[in-house]
This record gives C-alpha cells, sequence and structure tokens, in this order.
C-alpha cells in the first residue's frame, strides 16, 4: 500500500496482519480524491474505520489541516500511529482507539466538524447506517462537508442525507452523501 500523491507520494505505508483489515484499494483511493481534491487544501478529515490510516493519510499527503484517525483494534492503532511517525504526519494526525459510537461523541465534545468523513466500516455489519446517522445526529460535518462511504458494490442500503453519487470499482462502491438539508453554522 502507498501514498498516491502529495508531501508522501510514492511512500509505502503498512496494513494490519490478518484479514480484519480490509485497505481501500489504489484505484477505488485514486478515483475517491480525484473527487474532492480541491477541497482538501487545509481540510479536517475523520477516518473513522481506520485500519492503517491509509485514507486519512492521503488527505493529509494532499493538503488535509488535520486527520483524525480512529479504530478499535488495537493492532490496527498500532500501525497506524507507525504509519503516521513513519511519514513525519504527526503535527497534523490525532490517532484515537475508541469505538466508532464514542469516537463521534468525543470529536462533538471536542467542538469538531469535519469536511470529509470516510467510513469503510466491515461490510454487512451495519455499522454504515449507524455510523452515517450519528454523523448527522451530531452535526459533525461542517456546511458543504462530505461523507465518502466505502461499501460492498452488492449493498444497495439507503442512508440518511443527501447521496450526492455512488460510484461503483469492481466489488467496491463509494458513496458521497452531505446533509440532506444545510444545517446554519454553529
Amino acid at each position: 500500500m502507498r501514498i498516491i500523491t502529495g508531501l508522501a507520494r510514492g511512500r509505502k505505508i503498512d496494513a494490519p496482519a490478518g484479514r480484519e483489515t480490509r485497505p481501500t484499494l489504489d484505484r477505488v483511493k485514486e478515483a475517491m480524491f480525484g473527487s474532492i481534491q480541491f477541497g482538501l487544501a487545509g481540510a479536517a478529515v475523520l477516518d473513522l474505520f481506520s485500519g492503517s490510516g491509509n485514507l486519512g493519510l492521503e488527505a493529509v499527503s494532499r493538503g488535509a489541516a488535520l486527520a483524525v484517525l480512529n479504530d478499535f483494534d488495537k493492532k490496527a492503532v498500532a500501525v497506524i500511529s507507525a504509519n503516521v511517525e513513519k511519514l513525519g504526519f504527526g503535527g497534523s494526525c490525532e490517532v484515537c482507539s475508541m469505538d466508532y459510537a464514542a469516537c463521534l461523541l468525543a470529536q462533538k465534545q471536542k467542538g469538531r466538524r469535519f469536511d470529509f468523513i470516510f467510513l469503510d466500516p466491515p461490510y454487512r455489519a451495519g455499522l454504515a447506517q449507524d455510523a452515517v446517522k450519528r454523523i448527522f445526529a451530531l452535526g459533525l460535518l461542517k456546511e458543504g462537508g462530505k461523507i465518502l462511504l466505502e461499501s460492498s458494490a452488492k449493498d444497495e442500503s439507503e442512508y440518511e442525507g443527501r447521496l450526492l453519487a455512488r460510484k461503483k470499482y469492481g466489488d467496491t462502491a463509494v458513496s458521497f452523501l452531505t446533509w440532506a438539508i444545510c444545517p446554519a453554522e454553529e
């Protein structure tokens, strides 16, 4: 696995051993970031089911000011922390080891709102719908912000918010979601 472009272009990052983590394929990651590349400069991003930190680290490499990288699995968190250190992104990354719901609540309590939230939860676990619902309920997206949700291409689930686009890449689909109705900035 590697960082595609930006400050850390071409640098390799590690993934947790085993089958519990499913890293985003380079072609899917490239397509995702091609869709948001002009909104990344200075952005705040949350990579909620981070695995290796792949998506959040790519965002920082491309100019995001803050990436919160969260995973519940302790082995994954160790790999994420090592990847942050290897790339020298410690000043722009915060690594968390929490259940996704606890992480979302912690971000709300810190007063954070995000330009982009990456969701790549385990498939078929029902986590995606709950995570999206909580993100909107807690008001964690900035106005104009987007959730990029990676799922199985076979998954036809409906999500809260407004679906901007859904693109399929082989066995993988990426849904781009935003607020159904933009909230007033607080």
